[in-house]
């Protein structure tokens, strides 16, 4: 069985992007998952990449054409500036983790509603009753946003040492346990691709 090793930060709107399609995929393809939130602002000061306000304006200028292009593709609602963003990805990303630990939901569907939450609801993901509204949605306990929390910041860090060191330098980044990577939701294709052998 093939495994898939999935890099992102809740903040980021190419992951909300994705939405579910990585595990239609994984399903597919007989893969499994494991989900690794990390602090994609550390990540990006470790491998060379721009914060979004130091960013050249002609980059700035081609986010805000593209996001709302590849929302429109997708069919997703979409808010270019939500109101409740940047804020800290921390509570959120520890809850995906106690949630994993956990089980007994749709990890999929907690991804997506964190990020349907920020990207399309104009809600504050730091915020716990946030969080447990959408642990509740995925099948979860929404205890667990209160739950873990030192094992979830030990987690959180060890995921952000172990990307950098896999090279991962952006979210979402899928890597097989082939050796394959892929950065970017417009890139579930040729994850599928590979999975299936045809790439």
């Amino acid at each position: 069985m093939a495994h898939i090793d999935y890099y992102f930060t809740v903040l980021s709107p190419y992951v909300y992007l994705a939405g579910t399609r990585l595990e239609q995929i994984a399903a597919g393809n007989g893969a499994s998952i494991t989900y690794k939130p990390l602090d994609a602002g550390a990540l990006f000061a470790r491998t060379g990449g721009v914060a979004l306000p130091d960013r050249h304006p002609s980059r700035k200028e081609y986010r805000a054409q593209e996001l709302p292009r590849q929302a429109r593709k997708l069919g997703m609602p979409f808010n270019l500036q939500p109101a409740h963003w940047p804020v800290n990805p921390a509570p959120a990303s520890y809850a995906v983790i106690a949630a994993q630990s956990a089980g007994g939901g749709d990890m999929g569907a907690l991804i997506s509603s964190l990020g349907r939450a920020c990207w399309a609801e104009e809600k504050d993901i730091s915020q716990d009753e946030v969080v447990r509204a959408c642990l509740s949605a995925a099948g979860f306990d929404p205890a667990l946003a209160d739950k873990g929390l030192l094992a979830g910041a030990e987690t959180y860090a060890a995921n952000l040492e172990e990307a950098v060191s896999r090279g991962v330098f952006g979210a979402p980044f899928y890597i097989v346990d082939s050796g394959q990577r892929f950065w970017g939701q417009d890139r579930l294709d040729d994850l599928d691709a590979h999975l299936s052998g045809k790439l």
